[in-house]
């Protein structure tokens, strides 16, 4: 670890090999270098849409070592990580609050690498450098969002306040798995499982059928249902969506195995569909839509098809996406996630710490309530 270290600004990875950079990243699929590229060649994370990129690249003897994925925001939509009574209390003291320094993967709330280095070392570095430019560009704060446990012990080391927030996670058993999805319904207590079978048979009888399609499985005609899908969800809304056609469609261009489109049918018409990516032994539930409203279409298309998936195919875990205490009923329990954060002025700095001691206990003392609330059965 002695050859001579570098740390530069980019603000696009043309420059990065894929290679290099996925060698690091693991196979979590958000960090990916296509997953990022595509955010950025497809318009829908750029300056305009307030996501200017300023990815941190750490280089060892002139050897790519490291990476930081790093953009300016000039608001906090797209987050999942809230901190907009921040951004007033800054603005009621006359001060700036944006831009603001943000490690995230756009519109992904999905714990994986932010520092992406093989070496403790090397992502203390990186966290270390990303302070440093934030001091350069005389911004408020630096975030990075949803990080991995050992990005978290760097981020601490750097100095870094943490902040809990919570999600909820299905987990298969341990070694083989799950051996049917009745078999895991047999792990829950009397009302959960009966309740789930309830909603299940709701479905069933209003004559929806469901097709898997993953990888080259997926022509276009079901991308574009999936994303007139997608984008019917956010107009419903009022909103515009933040992810194009265009983009997904490079996303299955670049890593079409990571991409799982769960199809519901009805009448022999497509009707709603859910889109996962997977990436190793997890799941992780993103974006669903529907053309049309039946009891428990949202939960068996999102929630309980995804857990079959993953028994029939032995993935380890199911992440179900931001939010939700609704999913514990279906098996997915309160896992906690991590943010951690910088702020410039001391002054705040001192205050937000306050009062992140204060949230982490009421969030600490929220996540053993839910806890007692388990829908499997006690053991015992």
């Amino acid at each position: 670890m002695n050859r001579e270290v570098e740390i530069h600004v980019v603000d696009s990875l043309d420059d990065i090999p894929a290679a290099d950079w996925n060698r690091l990243a693991g196979d979590n699929p958000f960090v990916r270098h296509g997953f990022l590229s595509a955010l950025q060649d497809t318009q829908c994370a750029v300056k305009r849409t307030g996501w200017r990129a300023h990815h941190l690249i750490l280089r060892r003897g002139g050897d790519f070592a490291g990476a930081m994925p790093l953009y300016l925001k000039s608001h906090s939509r797209g987050e999942y990580v809230f901190d907009h009574a921040w951004a007033d209390a800054f603005e009621r003291h006359g001060l700036r609050y944006y831009p603001k320094a943000v490690s995230a993967v756009p519109f992904s709330p999905v714990t994986g690498p932010r520092l992406i280095a093989a070496e403790h070392e090397d992502r203390v570095l990186l966290a270390r450098g990303a302070i440093e430019l934030t001091r350069r560009l005389d911004i408020s704060s630096l975030h990075v969002l949803f990080p991995h446990a050992q990005d978290i012990d760097a981020l601490t080391d750097a100095g870094y306040m943490l902040r809990e927030g919570v999600q909820f996670h299905w987990e298969n058993l341990p070694g083989e798995g799950y051996a049917s999805f009745d078999a895991f319904l047999a792990t829950m207590s009397h009302d959960k499982r009966k309740k789930v079978k309830q909603d299940r048979r709701r479905v069933t009888e209003a004559g929806v059928t469901y097709t898997w399609l993953r990888g080259h499985e997926i022509d276009q005609s079901a991308l574009d249902f999936f994303y007139d899908c997608y984008d019917n969800t956010y107009r419903e809304h009022w909103n515009a969506p933040y992810l194009s056609r265009e983009f997904f469609g490079q996303i299955h261009a670049d890593a079409p195995e990571s991409m799982l489109l769960v199809i519901a049918e009805a009448d022999g018409e497509r009707l709603a569909c859910a889109l996962n990516m997977i990436g190793g032994d997890t799941m992780y539930g993103r974006y669903w839509g529907t053309r049309e409203f039946i009891s428990g279409l949202h939960f068996e298309t999102c929630y309980m098809q995804g857990i079959e998936y993953c028994i029939e195919h032995r993935l380890a875990r199911f992440e179900g996406g931001a939010q939700g205490v609704h999913k514990m009923s279906r098996g997915l329990l309160p896992t906690p996630t991590w943010s951690a954060h910088w702020i410039a002025d001391r002054r705040f700095a001192e205050a937000i710490s306050e009062f992140l001691d204060a949230e982490t206990t009421a969030m600490n003392e929220h996540i053993e309530e839910l806890e007692a609330h388990t829908p499997f059965r006690k053991k015992g």
